[in-house]
């Protein structure tokens, strides 16, 4: 199940409550709560670049799904050291030690790298730019104790190469992936996670950017860590 994202990218077509915040508060209200301040103190540790230290608490484990669907989702992937560094810090370590290899065979293959417009070393063709970009829009909390919990992370995905002349253009997809978080050595980890498509919503009649403008934003505008 790990490798599912990278095996819907390939496949592309070419042309729940918590004990404190998240999900609905005490069971009487129905719907997701917006985040609210809980007086809690956004992490400030950093792993590999990526947020860590979440609190041990339903919010916290949202806050760290949050987090991993974004590095998961990254450009960081298709880099052999980055993509290491990646796996060791969002998964548990026997999970890491088990699909480490499994990850990395998916993610070099050459054949799976063409298909999406990369080299065999990851690299996007000069004067192109590659976007994988993960924006989550909501999180919600399915299952919640101090030492595991189940959270769906609702997001949008961008991915393409930017180019002009680009087989592969930057186009934008809608999945949720529910991760089983454990806590391990102060932390929440993933343990285990599912894929699935959607909700999508119905796309506005807007124009398409050029490559160029596409380009220029990825370039342009950082993407955000998600603590709560």
């Amino acid at each position: 199940l790990i490798l599912i994202a990278a095996i819907v990218f390939a496949n592309r077509p070419d042309d729940s409550t918590g004990s404190d915040g998240g999900g609905t508060d005490d069971g009487n209200r129905p719907g997701a709560n917006p985040t609210a301040p809980s007086g809690q103190q956004p992490v400030e540790g950093f792993t590999n670049g990526i947020p860590s230290g979440f609190p041990q608490s339903a919010e916290g484990a949202e806050s760290a799904a949050a987090n991993y669907v974004v590095a998961l989702g990254g450009e960081g992937m298709f880099q052999q050291e980055s993509r290491r560094a990646i796996v060791d810090t969002v998964y548990s370590p026997e999970f890491a030690a088990q699909e480490a290899d499994a990850i990395d065979r998916v993610y070099s293959d050459p054949d799976f790298l063409s298909r999406i417009g990369l080299s065999e070393s990851g690299a996007a063709p000069d004067g192109s730019t590659f976007v994988s970009r993960v924006s989550p829009v909501g999180t919600r909390i399915i299952d919640f104790a101090p030492d595991r919990a189940t959270v769906a992370v609702w997001y949008s995905s961008l991915f393409g190469i930017a180019a002009v002349d680009s087989l592969n253009p930057v186009t934008e997809s809608w999945y949720t992936n529910t991760y089983d978080l454990i806590w391990v050595d102060g932390d929440w980890k993933v343990a285990a996670f599912d894929q699935v498509d959607g909700p999508v919503p119905v796309a506005r009649d807007q124009r398409a950017s050029t490559a160029e403008e596409m380009a220029e934003a990825v370039e342009q505008y950082g993407g955000f860590t998600y603590a709560r």
